[in-house]
């Protein structure tokens, strides 16, 4: 690939920030996606896409608020994996993080449900192609 095909496909890539949030049993948070929504009904990793001047961690932050009422501090943010994965004419980046602390109990915002899972049950969830191979990483790490 050239140095110019390169920057094209790098202008053409979304880059989006997703946490797995871990119990204190060692389950995960998944949200499923709401009717309407792309990729209705799948089962996500909560978070979303960084907005102009925001960094990944800011963007997640803000997010897990909005998604699931609740506080992250920075500090709680573990930078764990990424996934690349095409998506129609654009390319998704994928940058996954691993947070074990937050305050208040999250309340699904505007996912259809919440549900929390071990990580070997994520093999047996319909999920978005970008997350699928977050999960083997997770077993491990969790």
């Amino acid at each position: 690939m050239s140095v110019s095909q390169q920057g094209k496909s790098l202008e053409n890539c979304l880059i989006v920030v997703a946490a797995a949030l871990v119990d204190r049993d060692g389950r995960l948070l998944v949200q499923q996606r709401p009717e309407g929504l792309s990729m209705a009904g799948l089962w996500e990793f909560p978070g979303g896409k960084i907005e102009p001047g925001e960094t990944p961690e800011q963007a997640l932050i803000r997010e897990l608020e909005e998604e699931l009422a609740i506080d992250v501090d920075h500090a709680c943010l573990a930078p764990a994996c990424f996934a690349s994965e095409p998506l129609g004419d654009k390319h998704l980046l994928l940058l996954l993080y691993v947070c074990r602390k937050w305050r208040g109990t999250p309340v699904a915002q505007h996912a259809s449900a919440l549900r929390w899972v071990r990580p070997v049950e994520l093999h047996g969830l319909a999920m978005p192609p970008a997350d699928e191979p977050l999960i083997g990483l997770l077993e491990a790490l969790v």
